[in-house]
């Protein structure tokens, strides 16, 4: 099914005595990293700044990358990773990962980060009481790439995910790979086959490697309860992380580097059978102490497609052999397993199976814990950021009007911070936004609804209850001719 070709951008919905108010940061296309009200106002626009993501810190500080990315050098690598002020000047810079030597270009530092990082004092990146991002020294968590050789994963280049840690003078000071744990991953002999042909190669005129993994966030975990009872595993240093092509959550210990507790990539198994499967996610991450339902696994599963194994009617050769049309927001106990929320398409108001595409992003999309409860939501392919109550009530609704060079209004992430993180501007003045009736909305020339002349049939079909009636003309209702 195709999209309008119309429909309303910017905020349509608010419910400010439901809503959590505060500013929302979010890449606005090609145009930067764009703050905008509760109303869909556009308070601030760094120009040129590139978000993945963007994330505020307190005192109008903002996070982001100033260089493009050359596809040459890896999928989705950024040269660097900065922070600016307010007024767009760079207090912070992180470029030396990997020096890259190329015949055709100057030779140049690359941070090749991608997908996520985080500053300490917050575990996550987005708004917890009491646990502020530092803006003035402290060290930051960057998810980056390396090009490895690995003949155990496969005789093709692999594109790795790895996480550092530099100092604020720019120094590595730890430093993990995806790929020394391979055998700690739980693929069965059919994914490693599949693995082993094509590691999920990646091109655009160079060999950038196969992504076989593709974590797309990482975060600490942070202050819990389970860790306060003396669960280990949870250790608030250590780090979680989601790999979007292997539909794999881990936990790994930060000081040995192993992983200690994980979700995927089979979810057939018994012990999580009842979660159903997990597929293409991003943004999993431990939900922080002072915000509802902390400890949980907070992940946005887009659903689509990814995985590997056997061949299936919906995967040839295994590759890409899990298969959704439709996405999920779960919040997962860690311990137990158990579901304790969750929004999915019955809880958006579309019937199963037949509407449940409507609510769907096969890729990128977000979930934030906000402190009264409710969820922000980033339905990152529509360019759609929502927030809904834990009764499932949406109070909030903005449509980016900001499309990138393929004509689509994606949405990587987006972050709500609260209204004292940015002390350059003055409170906004809340007013409700009511959802339009689509039904009788219209554009200037179109006519409404309602026939000029009107007949009744006799005999003519109606619809009762869902069912199909036939309208009776005769009084007698014992005749069923």
């Amino acid at each position: 099914m195709g999209h309008p070709t119309i429909y309303p951008t910017g905020t349509t919905v608010y419910n400010p005595e439901k809503a959590w108010g505060g500013y929302t940061i979010f890449q606005a296309a090609d145009q930067g990293a764009l703050l905008i009200d509760m109303s869909g106002k556009e308070v601030h626009l760094w120009k040129g700044l590139r978000g993945f993501p963007n994330k505020i810190l307190p005192g109008g500080f903002v996070i982001g990358s100033t260089k493009e990315r050359d596809p040459k050098y890896g999928f989705q690598d950024e040269a660097n990773l900065v922070q600016v002020d307010w007024d767009g000047n760079i207090v912070w810079k992180f470029d030396r990962y990997e020096f890259i030597e190329d015949p055709d270009n100057e030779p140049q530092w690359m941070a090749r980060a991608h997908h996520d990082y985080q500053r300490a004092g917050n575990p996550v990146g987005y708004y917890a009481p009491g646990q502020e991002p530092r803006t003035n020294g402290g060290n930051t968590l960057i998810l980056a790439h390396k090009n490895v050789h690995k003949p155990e994963i496969s005789d093709k280049l692999l594109l790795d995910d790895t996480i550092i840690e530099v100092d604020w003078d720019g120094n590595i000071v730890w430093e993990w790979a995806v790929s020394d744990h391979f055998h700690e991953l739980g693929f069965d002999e059919n994914a490693k086959n599949v693995l082993f042909r094509d590691p999920n190669s990646r091109s655009f005129g160079h060999d950038t490697g196969g992504d076989w993994m593709h974590i797309n966030s990482m975060s600490e975990v942070g202050p819990n309860k389970f860790y306060d009872a003396g669960d280990e595993r949870f250790h608030p240093e250590n780090i979680i992380w989601d790999a979007r092509e292997s539909n794999i959550i881990a936990i790994i210990d930060k000081k040995t580097g192993n992983i200690v507790w994980k979700l995927g990539p089979d979810y057939s198994l018994p012990e999580v059978k009842h979660l159903g499967w997990i597929i293409g996610q991003h943004h999993a991450h431990i939900i922080p102490k002072g915000l509802p339902g902390e400890g949980n696994l907070l992940v946005f599963d887009n659903g689509g497609w990814a995985g590997y194994g056997a061949p299936n009617p919906a995967s040839r050769y295994g590759q890409k052999n899990a298969v959704r049309d439709h996405s999920r927001i779960l919040e997962i106990n860690p311990v137990t397993l158990e579901i304790e929320w969750q929004y999915t398409p019955t809880e958006a108001g579309f019937q199963a199976p037949l509407d449940s595409y409507r609510f769907y992003s096969p890729y990128i999309s977000s979930a934030q814990r906000l402190p009264n409860g409710n969820t922000l939501i980033t339905e990152g392919a529509d360019g759609r950021l929502f927030e809904v109550t834990s009764e499932h009530e949406l109070v909030w609704e903005y449509i980016s009007p900001y499309k990138n060079k393929r004509n689509a209004n994606m949405v990587y992430r987006s972050y709500r911070v609260p209204y004292e993180w940015i002390p350059q501007l003055d409170k906004p003045v809340e007013k409700a936004i009511k959802p339009l009736d689509i039904a009788s909305f219209r554009v200037p020339g179109a006519a409404g609804t309602g026939a000029d002349t009107v007949v009744e049939i006799a005999g003519a079909f109606s619809y009762e209850d869902g069912a199909l009636c036939v309208a009776r003309t005769d009084e007698n209702p014992n005749d069923n001719s």
